[in-house]
């Protein structure tokens, strides 16, 4: 029997997190992993293993989050389309293939990633919103954006973020190169967006936990300048809730995976 040619693909995976335990597959939880290689399993009719460019915990979202698999060279070849509507159809509304391409056969969504971006969304109003609670965290007390804004410059190039390291982090090492740190207000909403050749774990979260330190006076831009050079994460700020991050992008050497969005 002849052995069956395969396709790796990458597939761009929008989610609401809010309803997940994360992206990646665990025993007695729903998480976006295993619904997707669920549908894979029913349109390929064999397991399909799938790898994506990051982990995302329980309550983090996803605008484009690349995920590459081996499939079906034959079913590709007759239809991509079995790869994004077929997926959409058969996947719960929470979950999206936004975009999906073929690659080559080494291609790997984690290892060959150059750089990620995340977004984090603040919803600064002395009321909670009925309709943006779990899209945003909620700070009632007025943050001063002059002052985080400050701050977040100290993070930028290449340097050790271990202040703003995880205690499970498990990179054998915590020099990271932050190329881009947004801080921006739209009325209610205050943005941090964030961009580095990689991240460490929670690392996003606790930048965001001292930035919001700042803006409410609890820290001077100056003191979360030294809390970064002391590299000592127990002296910084509280870790900011899961269910404000999202993943918005990862780059590659011709390609991004928010480029990918409506590809197909």
């Amino acid at each position: 029997m002849m052995e069956e040619v395969m396709q790796r693909i990458v597939m761009v995976v929008e989610f609401d997190g809010s309803v997940f335990h994360g992206w990646q597959r665990q025993n007695n939880a729903v998480t976006v992993q295993a619904m997707l290689e669920d549908v894979l399993l029913r349109i390929e009719g064999r397991a399909v293993t799938t790898f994506a460019a990051g982990r995302t915990d329980t309550g983090v979202h996803a605008e484009a989050l690349p995920v590459h698999c081996d499939v079906s060279a034959a079913r590709w070849n007759r239809s991509h389309l079995a790869y994004l509507h077929g997926c959409n159809h058969l996947l719960p509304d929470s979950i999206r293939i936004v975009g999906v391409r073929a690659v080559a056969d080494d291609f790997h969504a984690r290892f060959d990633c150059r750089g990620r971006a995340y977004r984090y969304q603040i919803w600064n109003r002395n009321t909670a919103s009925a309709i943006q609670q779990w899209r945003h965290w909620w700070m009632p007390r007025g943050l001063d954006v002059t002052l985080m804004q400050q701050a977040g410059t100290f993070c930028l190039g290449r340097q050790d973020f271990s202040a703003l390291r995880a205690a499970g982090c498990q990179a054998p090492h915590a020099t990271r190169t932050v190329t881009r740190l947004d801080i921006k207000q739209d009325g209610h909403c205050i943005t941090v967006d964030v961009a580095a050749d990689g991240f460490l774990y929670h690392m996003v979260r606790n930048l965001v936990g001292n930035l919001v330190a700042a803006g409410l006076g609890k820290q001077t831009p100056d003191e979360f300048k030294l809390l970064l050079q002391g590299c000592d994460r127990s002296k910084g700020a509280a870790t900011a809730p899961a269910h404000g991050l999202y993943f918005v992008d990862a780059q590659y050497e011709t390609f991004t995976s928010q480029a990918l969005i409506g590809s197909c």
